[in-house]
């Protein structure tokens, strides 16, 4: 009887960080590439995948574009998160050098974090959809002026030479993914370690100082609040939603006290996940600058 592996969507082409992550996590899964973010989720939403790795914040570009719109609506649960540091790798065409490279290719964000090389080698950035996506088409285009810059393992893949390696202007270079499930219900306490994520989006009642006050309880309940992030709803400059990270479980009482007040100034508040907080956070707090 065969048994077929279990599925992760990402998107972005293979060899791409979101391939990477889903390898690094969940090593034997088939990883599914998608066109979108959008289709990644409809993979799980459909039950032909059974997570999605998805990028959200990146250490030096800030926040993935779209994320922060599609996350509160869709019907998808976040259950972890993963940390990649991001390498990037100058890749041309086999005998190339890099003497002979005048343009470099890849996506918007990873030309901007790897400007040092760009300028010094006097190269015309382009931009392309997809970091890996643009090691394909250098491999398809075959010519040596033109040279892709994409993780590491889009050199094997896709049969080019790396002319430099790990050319990222900042070795602390890293990208936080968050994987979705279809689940329903979030995991009790007990079945969790100490350090827990709770992620959560509101938006804030049109009242005087409401978000200053909304956010006051996790102040006073000594919750860690570690990500706070706004953004605009349907394109309107009077309403926004807040995207919320916080440490601990709502069944924890602080956690549960700072909701209970939070309620008071906020509405349409929805728990998006609650999930086992990543090592690399640790890492981070403990200053020992492993990545």
């Amino acid at each position: 009887m065969l048994v077929m592996s279990p599925a992760i969507a990402y998107q972005g082409e293979p060899g791409s960080n979101s391939h990477i992550a889903c390898t690094e996590v969940f090593p034997g899964w088939e990883a599914v590439a998608c066109a979108s973010f959008e289709d990644a989720f409809a993979q799980v939403i459909s039950g032909r995948a059974e997570r999605a790795m998805i990028p959200i914040d990146n250490s030096i570009a800030g926040r993935v574009a779209d994320i922060h719109a599609l996350l509160p609506d869709t019907e998808l649960t976040i259950v972890g998160e993963h940390f990649l540091r991001i390498r990037f790798d100058l890749l041309g065409i086999p005998g190339t050098t890099l003497g002979q490279v005048r343009e470099v290719h890849s996506h918007l964000h990873a030309l901007g974090q790897c400007r040092r090389l760009i300028r010094e080698h006097g190269l015309v950035p382009v931009i392309a959809g997809d970091t890996a996506g643009s090691a394909r088409e250098v491999a398809e285009w075959n010519d040596p002026a033109k040279a892709s810059l994409a993780p590491p393992a889009a050199a094997e893949l896709y049969g080019l030479e790396k002319l430099a390696a790990e050319v990222e202007d900042d070795p602390t270079n890293t990208t936080r993914f968050v994987i979705l499930s279809d689940e329903e219900t979030f995991p009790a306490r007990d079945r969790l370690p100490q350090q827990v994520v709770t992620s959560f989006v509101f938006q804030v009642r049109n009242v005087p100082s409401a978000l200053y006050k909304a956010l006051g309880g996790f102040a006073t309940n000594g919750v860690n609040m570690t990500r706070l992030e706004s953004y605009m709803v349907d394109g309107q400059f009077a309403a926004t939603k807040f995207m919320v990270d916080v440490e601990g479980h709502p069944d924890d009482p602080p956690l549960r006290r700072a909701f209970d007040e939070l309620a008071f100034f906020t509405k349409d508040v929805r728990v998006l996940g609650v999930y086992a907080a990543h090592p690399f956070r640790a890492d981070v707090l403990a200053g020992d600058g492993r990545h």
